[in-house]
């Protein structure tokens, strides 16, 4: 089926007299009839639930419509991309190991790598992702156990070469992991250019309704652990926890999504409710409408912008100028990877402050990726303790608004964004 498809259809198929929408599976436990019939479950031996902390039919249900849609073999659910990204990362690394990382991702994934992971003692080497691949291969070391990006980062709006990091990551005998929240499978499907693990924070473009707060991961299956065990022990060799049970040799391609379910899951819990599993699945059932005119209206507002004299520069990768335009073309479907854009307004932060405080459809909010458009100022709002001159040397100018794109009529939105620009002098 294809990817429009299965966002309708993906991961639900009620048969005769079953509810036709994902029913939501609001308990805590399930019954069985004997003691045996409990204890296979508790020792991976028979598929099924016992308690929802660990799974719970619903969130399996849009796991796999997620799965399905990325073209990957098994997915799980969390309680927010923040989990998804910590999940994938831990079901890999113990204290000791190392990270390779883009240097463009979202900047609480940033501080969640380069601080709290740093804690537990797994460090993160953050690379250009521009940069040439022997200028990164660099920062490979024997420790290292994965490769982390964004397909289009948040919110510098660059585009990751997959298959470049792939190629990186295979030579040194791991698997790269990709964020790909911002484009979706709709647009972006990033197993096709040899990424072996994907994330998302379903709370923006899958949900698109600002109505909960969810993450996923989602396993190609292609990756070989076995040809690399002695890097992957948590995954090849018996697990004591489990009397011994070897995750591959147990469930072959499942094994990283099962790990990651029986053992991080079960010891850390960050499993979303049921019922917002039920609403992420509404939502995905328009992703591929959503999501195409997110980015149509995006590409013509950029274009507006970049003839206004009061905007200083727009970054966006959909813009037939992008320095990202060659690899857009090759990695998303369309051409234009996504809603998200960020531009500056002549003046600096003072009159991006102006500018924003002037608009009267666009709403200002820590959000992105939703049918309501929406503006975040870093400088201002989430990087706010920083000095002008730190802010650039994180690559954040004082002048930076991130601007979501949402549903509304584009014709509307520039009229607001004009009168808007029209109260800075």
């Amino acid at each position: 089926m294809t990817v429009d498809t299965l966002c309708v259809q993906g991961g639900w198929q009620p048969k005769k007299g079953e509810p036709r929408q994902v029913p939501v599976y609001a308990t805590t436990t399930f019954k069985y009839e004997t003691t045996q019939q409990m204890g296979d479950l508790f020792d991976l031996k028979e598929p099924g639930y016992f308690y929802t902390r660990l799974a719970n039919p619903t969130n399996d249900a849009v796991a796999k419509k997620i799965a399905a849609l990325e073209g990957g073999v098994a997915a799980i659910l969390t309680s927010s991309g923040q989990a998804a990204s910590t999940f994938a990362v831990l079901n890999l690394c113990n204290a000791g190991d190392h990270v390779v990382c883009s240097a463009q991702i979202y900047g609480g994934t940033f501080n969640l790598f380069a601080v709290s992971l740093k804690k537990l003692g797994i460090e993160f080497t953050f690379v250009n992702p521009d940069a040439p691949a022997k200028e990164i291969e660099k920062a490979f070391r024997p420790n290292t156990k994965c490769v982390f990006g964004e397909t289009v980062a948040n919110p510098s709006g660059a585009v990751l070469d997959i298959a470049k990091f792939a190629k990186l990551a295979h030579k040194h005998g791991v698997p790269l992991i990709m964020d790909n929240t911002f484009p979706t499978p709709v647009l972006c499907r990033p197993f096709e250019f040899g990424c072996d693990i994907v994330t998302h924070a379903t709370t923006k473009y899958m949900d698109g309704h600002s109505s909960q707060v969810g993450g996923c991961i989602v396993d190609s299956g292609n990756f070989d652990w076995e040809a690399h065990a002695d890097k992957f022990p948590g995954l090849v060799e018996p697990d004591a926890s489990y009397h011994g049970l070897s995750y591959t040799k147990k469930f072959g391609k499942l094994a990283f999504i099962v790990k990651c379910t029986a053992h991080l899951m079960r010891d850390f819990g960050s499993i979303p409710s049921p019922f917002n599993a039920f609403l992420l699945n509404l939502g995905l059932e328009s992703l591929h409408v959503r999501i195409r005119r997110h980015a149509e209206s995006a590409l013509k507002i950029a274009k507006w912008l970049k003839t206004q004299k009061k905007i200083a520069w727009v970054n966006f990768a959909g813009l037939p100028d992008s320095p990202y335009r060659k690899l857009v073309k090759k990695q998303i479907k369309g051409g234009i990877p996504c809603g998200v854009m960020t531009f500056g307004v002549k003046g600096g932060r003072d009159a991006s402050i102006k500018f924003m405080d002037s608009l009267k459809l666009i709403g200002i909010v820590t959000h992105v990726a939703d049918a309501w458009s929406c503006v975040l100022h870093p400088a201002s709002h989430t990087h706010r303790q920083l000095s002008d001159e730190q802010l650039k040397a994180a690559g954040i100018p004082p002048d930076l608004i991130r601007l979501s794109v949402g549903l509304e009529d584009p014709e509307d939105l520039i009229a607001d964004l004009k009168q808007a620009l029209a109260q800075v002098k």
